[in-house]
């Protein structure tokens, strides 16, 4: 087996910045030995809120960007955070908590998954944006494999629906990808 070399970041990205573009951003530069490392650049376009059994490392490395995260999400009165992380900081996303990373123009992160394991499902939720509503409005669900594929193709699809099938049922007000006029 042939040892990788080491990954040069500031290089990397100046010969490579092109690759992080919209709407997830991401560019897988290590994945193997059960472990998936991405650089994930600014800005994002994404309202879903991502659902992994495995945790995630969160690393910013160059500027700042904010984790919308749901506790309790299965909960009667599951909580919206928002968790700022900035430059040189990191955190360890737990398993199963839905998260909507927010990344801000002119940033880089680092994040490393693992692998899912077999039978595992992740999951891409949407929530309305109504403040006093915040019911799942769609979701999507699928064995991870690639990251970079799959997410990004549950994202365009969820964007390409109707009008009508991104309206919250419970409130008819909330419209996901559009601000609500409450």
């Amino acid at each position: 087996m042939t040892l990788p070399t080491p990954l040069n970041l500031p290089k990397w990205l100046s010969e490579n910045s092109h690759l992080l573009s919209p709407p997830i951003n991401n560019f897988c530069v290590y994945d193997a030995h059960g472990i998936t490392v991405m650089v994930v650049g600014g800005p994002n376009a994404r309202s879903d809120y991502h659902i992994n059994t495995t945790p995630e490392w969160f690393f910013q490395y160059h500027g700042a960007m904010l984790l919308k995260v749901v506790e309790n999400p299965d909960s009667l009165n599951p909580l919206f955070k928002d968790i700022h992380i900035g430059e040189g900081e990191m955190l360890l996303l737990p398993p199963n908590t839905p998260h909507n990373p927010i990344r801000f123009a002119n940033t880089v992160g680092i994040v490393i998954e693992q692998h899912r394991p077999a039978g595992s499902v992740d999951k891409l939720r949407w929530y309305c944006p109504n403040v006093t509503c915040r019911k799942v409005v769609y979701e999507a669900s699928f064995h991870c494999t690639d990251l970079g594929t799959q997410v990004k193709a549950a994202v365009q699809e969820f964007a390409g629906k109707h009008v009508e099938e991104r309206r919250c049922k419970a409130c008819m007000v909330g419209i996901v990808g559009e601000q609500p006029d409450v």
